[in-house]
């Protein structure tokens, strides 16, 4: 009968309870899924080129593209990462996973290593973490697994821009920082939450993606009212990589949640030995310190 009456009276508490522990579990499956939606091939390009948010006004398309159709846009975008792709062997670079609210606090932050070896196997080693556990394992932790799985095969999902998953409709032109871009219009073929719907921006001397904004094509849950993400690209060497990613997702009871992602210290093409005396010499934070350093300071500041 105790036992009966505390449940009775924490019975307000405990439901409640649940209900935040269970948004908690689909905000993280959610940012897991939308992380999905990023996932894409390198692409080549020439030259090392900084990369910024900075867009120009869109304009009309200019007599150049004027009788370009979508899937003729998609078409030269399909053959150029092709051809790319063919000349990528191997990479690696480190990635900075954050999560945080929209007033800037962070909750939980994870460093790794990535070795990438191609086409499609990838390897995850952890540098750092900070912030709160259940959050790195609950959704960092998760994503990367995520990564490491899709990359495999084991949890293969098509969600890869090409004609089978999406139309495009040209918009018209704009700069991406220092990128010309086509801008076109995305429109998955069916409704899946793996699929988005937005704008795509092309670099018009690459043919290459330069940006990507838009949300899922299908709602994630009930628990998540609204999910939206942007992904940057940058030139580097003779390859397009990502820059950074960020995702908001709001989630009932609990307001605006945003992951970030940063990608920094690409080593591309080279052997093992090499890239790893490269990355001790840089430092994953691309300062020219030594990792070892990086990691003193990582442990001093918790």
């Amino acid at each position: 009968m105790i036992l009966q009456s505390v449940l009775c009276t924490r019975g307000g508490s405990y439901k409640k309870e649940m209900k935040m522990r269970f948004a908690r579990t689909e905000m993280a499956g959610s940012i897991v899924v939308m992380a999905a939606l990023l996932a894409s091939s390198p692409i080549a390009a020439k030259d090392v080129v900084a990369t910024s948010q900075v867009l120009s006004p869109l304009i009309a398309l200019s007599p150049a593209y004027e009788g370009m159709t979508g899937d003729a846009l998609f078409q030269k975008l399909l053959e150029s990462n092709q051809a790319r792709e063919a000349q990528l062997r191997q990479y690696s670079s480190i990635r900075t996973y954050a999560v945080a609210n929209d007033t800037g606090k962070v909750y939980a932050q994870e460093t790794v290593r990535l070795d990438f070896q191609a086409p499609d196997h990838k390897i995850f080693r952890t540098i750092s973490e900070d912030g709160s556990r259940l959050v790195r394992d609950l959704v960092l932790k998760r994503l990367i697994e995520s990564e490491s799985e899709a990359s495999s095969g084991r949890a293969h999902r098509d969600s890869s821009i090409r004609p089978a998953n999406y139309e495009f409709h040209l918009l018209g032109e704009q700069d991406v920082g220092p990128y010309h871009c086509l801008v076109a219009q995305v429109t998955p073929r069916r409704r899946d939450k793996y699929l988005f719907e937005g704008r795509v921006w092309i670099d018009t001397q690459d043919y290459a993606v330069v940006r990507i904004v838009g949300q899922p094509a299908k709602s994630l849950s009930f628990w998540i009212t609204r999910a939206d993400f942007v992904r940057q690209y940058e030139r580097i060497g003779q390859f397009w990589l990502a820059a950074g990613d960020e995702t908001t997702v709001h989630v009932r009871l609990y307001g605006n949640k945003i992951l970030s992602i940063s990608y920094q210290d690409y080593v591309i093409n080279q052997d093992n030995d090499s890239r790893t005396a490269q990355m001790d010499q840089t430092g994953p934070m691309g300062n020219g310190r030594p990792a070892v350093a990086y990691q003193q300071r990582q442990e001093a500041l918790k």
